[in-house]
């Protein structure tokens, strides 16, 4: 598993299940999409949690919490230069590492800067503290 392990900042295509989805009683992604690995926690139980944020063309809605990529990060990360993108920060996916039957292919297609990846880690967090931050579990 060392060699697949994934790290923060780096970019998957993911089966990633919005909250309104979940909300709705969905509990697959309708579809792949570039995501961003956001953080890597423990659980209790010795298994590596992994905090997945999504990434999307469609330009925010009034309301949402998201950053747009700058083009030289969506370069770096594999990703379309032709089009604005933006981390949605306002709600992530939970998955266990160990258990996971989203993350099938866990080769990157890409990874942010350090800088970049802090500013999305900082926003999620500030987004937290406001207790607007949703979390769709995967478990």
């Amino acid at each position: 598993m060392a060699n697949d392990f994934p790290t923060v900042g780096q970019v998957f295509d993911y089966h990633y299940l919005w909250k309104w989805q979940a909300d709705a009683g969905e509990t697959e992604g309708r579809k792949k999409r570039p995501s961003c690995m956001a953080l890597v926690m423990m659980n209790a139980e010795g298994q590596h949690v992994l905090f997945i944020a999504p990434i999307t063309s469609k330009k925010p809605d009034a309301g949402r919490y998201a950053i747009p990529i700058p083009e030289t990060e969506a370069h770096r990360a594999m990703l379309d230069t032709d089009v604005p993108l933006w981390v949605i920060v306002d709600e992530l996916n939970a998955d266990v590492l160990e258990a996971s039957y989203t993350l099938e292919d866990r080769s990157p297609r890409g990874q942010f800067s350090s800088a970049f990846t802090d500013t999305i880690l900082q926003a999620i967090q500030s987004v937290r503290k406001t207790g607007k931050l949703s979390i769709s579990s995967r478990t």
